[in-house]
């Protein structure tokens, strides 16, 4: 049995869950999200909140339980209090400036690179070695700020690069006299 899929997910107030035409809709003060329906699982909408629970034994049913619940999950927090991710820039002459749609990245290059912000997306730069991304979608957000990492990842031997606040680098040993 999933212990993360026997817990329900709590529905708070301010937000509705609504299921049909094979999606489940979270509408909230945020906004609105979906996801589709597993046809393995069972979704049941009580007043403690939605139970996710698997419609037979078989071995798909029990690998999607857990994981479509924490999507679930996933969702009603999105429409609620929304997902930050934030990165931090290291090295000489590296910096970001969020302008209108556009991420505007030095990172040592020959050129300046523009990233365009996606829909639903915000992107904030308190300084020149920060940036935060957030929004109501998790995979979204995840997926924008491992784009914006892919520019220039954190190298071993300086540390300098793009990573994840509160991100382990592993230093390596430069070389030897």
């Amino acid at each position: 049995m999933s212990r993360i899929g026997k817990k329900s997910v709590a529905i708070p107030d301010g937000v509705t869950a609504v299921m049909e035409d094979g999606l489940v809709k979270i509408k909230g003060p945020k906004g609105e999200l979906t996801t589709p329906m597993s046809d393995d699982l069972t979704y049941e909408l009580s007043d403690g909140g939605l139970q996710v629970m698997p419609a037979n034994k078989s071995k798909t049913a029990r690998a999607f339980w857990g994981m479509q619940r924490t999507l679930v999950q996933n969702l009603v927090e999105g429409v609620t209090a929304g997902f930050t991710k934030v990165l931090e820039i290291n090295g000489v002459g590296y910096r970001a400036a969020a302008q209108g749609k556009n991420l505007n990245l030095q990172l040592g290059y020959s050129h300046d690179v523009n990233f365009a912000i996606p829909d639903g997306i915000e992107i904030k730069t308190p300084d020149q070695t920060t940036i935060e991304i957030s929004g109501m979608d998790k995979q979204k957000v995840g997926q924008v700020a491992a784009e914006i990492r892919r520019w220039r990842k954190p190298e071993p031997y300086k540390g300098k690069g793009i990573k994840y606040r509160g991100e382990y680098i592993f230093r390596k040993e430069g070389k030897k006299k």
